[in-house]
């Protein structure tokens, strides 16, 4: 039996090596950290526990295949699998998780409240949403990049700035003008985003 101090790059190591209960050993360990990151995102126990096996078989397939060679790093690969599971899960259902920044900055999102809707406010909704979506693509190439990946994709300043090799003060600037410039559209063009 595995003692807990065993590290994540020992067991994957001895996983490959054909030891089955070292897998086990680290999905028990990881298990309630990565099973409430998704919980949290998708805010549905069945779609959860589905999308944390899903993870766990991704992750078996590729340590089979061989191709793991994120030493030391097991827990932050696991959960941008899941990360990403969870994005695909939202595109495949066409549904836009809620995000709240926690911010004073201006968050277009913020305003469009997801409490229990009637049809007719389910149909407003959608349309706010569709109309976001176009303002969306009117923005400069590389606001609207940072933007989808902070609004939609739900990703850190630190991974835009690794995903568009920019640093993140970059970053953080063209989301703060996406923003800006998100609102200035709404004004010049009167449109409601309340429901």
């Amino acid at each position: 039996m595995y003692k807990k101090v065993c590290e994540d790059s020992v067991l994957v190591k001895e996983y490959i090596d054909g030891k089955e209960i070292a897998l086990e050993f680290l999905i028990k360990k990881h298990q309630q950290r990565i099973f409430s990151f998704v919980y949290s995102k998708v805010q549905d126990r069945d779609v959860a526990e589905d999308i944390f096996q899903d993870t766990f078989i991704k992750v078996i397939r590729t340590l089979k295949k061989g191709n793991y060679n994120e030493e030391g790093k097991f827990l932050p690969w696991v959960m941008r699998i899941s990360h990403n599971l969870v994005i695909d899960y939202f595109r495949k259902n066409n549904r836009m998780p809620v995000f709240n920044n926690g911010s004073d900055e201006f968050d277009i999102f913020s305003i469009i409240s997801d409490d229990t809707l009637n049809a007719e406010k389910r149909i407003i909704k959608d349309q706010i949403l569709s109309d976001v979506k176009n303002l969306i693509e009117e923005l400069p190439d590389e606001q609207k990049e940072v933007l989808k990946m902070r609004i939609y994709m739900d990703m850190s300043f630190n991974e835009i700035s690794e995903n568009t090799g920019v640093s993140i003060n970059t970053a953080l600037g063209r989301m703060r003008y996406a923003l800006i410039n998100l609102r200035k559209v709404i004004e010049k063009n009167n449109i409601i985003l309340v429901n």
